[in-house]
């Protein structure tokens, strides 16, 4: 499968700031490609390049066979790009905006209205297309943002932190657009926080941190590569500190405390016996469990495999100056 996007050495910084430094990247076309990292890993800086918007310092870039630096015109022709930050016109309707959208892509008029219509329904705003954006919440502004980026059909859509801002409804009746728009021919390049959202549409993950590519892979390799099984054992609050001491050298890493949900997660690498000899460790101290669960690792394991940290939704907004 031929590469739709081609990303060679590039490299980026802001001032004392590298953001990028030297990213090697590929996305086949008719994929969907999810960019995972850290805040300031250099996701955000990476999709600006891409989209024309700042050059790179060094290194090559190329967006369906068009370069970034010698040809931006023709690159713009084929992507869509939708950024973390609302770029719509308060005093059009969402459906003006839009339509507005599609004729600056040279659609003809009947066909950005279509497609204007379409993506409107897509995002639910299908009640609301009428009203000046003025009376739009800060969420359903967020999601005519995010459709002007679709409205075009473009070949390669640029999607930064797509889903900030949706509730979960929202967030899956878009996914199920974006999977539709994949299976017509679209190529998508994704940065997310929402390590589920890469989960449930990324054929392929490429993790980043501190301006360099750390590990990519489908999410099922990486899950193979980086992340034990995981025991989560939820327990009374007062107890939470001790369940972490007690089974702190049990796991194959060290316990994860999460105070909100009072669980104690545990990496183990012996699945159901490793389950066994928690519960009875656990028995003998009179630990009473609310609830334990061994279960497979997600990405949100391979993420704090990889970055030491667990993930955000908080977006890239420190990568670069605004």
């Amino acid at each position: 499968m031929a590469d739709i996007v081609e990303v060679e050495g590039v490299a980026r910084a802001f001032g004392d700031t590298q953001a990028l430094r030297g990213i090697d990247l590929t996305v086949p076309e008719g994929r969907v490609v999810a960019l995972l990292g850290p805040n300031g890993a250099g996701k955000t800086t990476l999709v600006r390049i891409l989209s024309t918007l700042i050059l790179p310092d060094r290194g090559r870039a190329v967006v369906d066979g068009f370069d970034v630096v010698r040809q931006p015109t023709a690159v713009r022709r084929s992507i869509g790009l939708a950024g973390q930050y609302a770029a719509v016109d308060e005093t059009l309707t969402g459906r003006e905006n839009l339509e507005m959208i599609g004729r600056l892509s040279r659609l003809p008029r009947r066909l950005a209205a279509e497609r204007a219509a379409e993506v409107l329904a897509r995002i639910g705003l299908e009640d609301a297309a009428d009203r000046p954006l003025k009376t739009y919440s800060g969420g359903m502004r967020r999601r005519v943002d995010l459709g002007a980026g679709l409205v075009a059909h473009p070949r390669v859509l640029l999607l930064d932190e797509p889903t900030t801002g949706l509730d979960p409804a929202n967030r899956m009746d878009l996914w199920a657009y974006l999977r539709d728009l994949v299976a017509e021919g679209s190529t998508i390049l994704l940065t997310t926080q929402y390590l589920e959202e890469a989960d449930q549409l990324a054929s392929e993950v490429v993790v980043i941190d501190h301006g360099t590519v750390i590990a990519r892979g489908t999410p099922v390799e990486l899950k193979q590569r980086f992340a034990a099984d995981v025991l989560d054992v939820t327990v009374d609050d007062a107890v939470l500190d001790h369940v972490a001491a007690l089974l702190g050298e049990m796991g194959s890493a060290a316990p994860r405390v999460d105070r909100g949900t009072r669980r104690v997660s545990l990496p183990v690498d012996t699945g159901a016996d490793a389950l066994v000899d928690v519960v009875r460790r656990l028995d003998d101290q009179g630990v009473r469990v609310v609830d334990i669960t061994l279960r497979r690792p997600s990405l949100d394991d391979v993420f704090l495999a990889l970055t030491g940290h667990a993930a955000s939704a908080d977006g890239d907004a420190a990568e670069e100056p605004r």
